[in-house]
């Protein structure tokens, strides 16, 4: 039994697909994942399965909330490791680390684009673009900021999904005790 973190983009957003997180955990548990357990509202699941491939999760959770929502949600999976590897390479210093938001790719970006996109700029904003996450700080706040989710997968041609520092330390904090429950 592997544990895994399943990352639901755009999920009960301003009233946009809407997804009960009771329902959502009793739904994955009847899909045959285990352990299952949420945290916020924004669509990050904990879980267990048998299962080692991520792609079959991600079709397993994504077909799942379609036939029972009806409507299509991206399915992020990550692995306890691999969200500790995308947490530990943040490239800020501690004090703009613990602000910063982790923008995860569900695919790895054109070369071309990123070197598009890293040529803009604004001012109190910083980005780094890796094969899987893009790394943000703003100092005036991600309300504030001219780059956003959506700005990224526009100019990266890709899905993502944001995660700001403090629901990625509790996220591994979660994944790392003994009982996902």
């Amino acid at each position: 039994m592997k544990k895994y973190i399943a990352l639901l983009r755009g999920i009960n957003v301003s009233g946009q697909k809407k997804i009960p997180m009771a329902e959502l955990r009793e739904l994955l548990t009847n899909s045959g994942l285990e352990e299952v357990q949420t945290y916020i509202q924004s669509g990050n699941v904990i879980f267990k399965s048998t299962e080692k491939d991520s792609q079959k999760l991600e079709l397993k959770i994504h077909k799942a909330i379609k036939t029972h929502f009806g409507f299509e949600v991206p399915i992020l999976i990550k692995t306890p490791e691999d969200l500790q590897k995308v947490f530990d390479d943040c490239p800020f210093p501690e004090e703009k680390k613990i602000n910063s938001y982790f923008t995860l790719l569900y695919a790895i970006p054109d070369k071309d684009l990123i070197a598009e996109a890293s040529k803009m700029s604004y001012s109190n904003e910083e980005f780094v673009i890796t094969d899987t996450c893009i790394y943000f700080y703003c100092s005036m706040g991600y309300g504030k900021a001219k780059y956003n989710n959506n700005f990224f997968e526009r100019k990266l041609k890709t899905t993502s999904t944001a995660r700001n520092y403090k629901t990625m330390v509790k996220l591994l904090e979660l994944v790392s005790s003994s009982n996902v429950s």
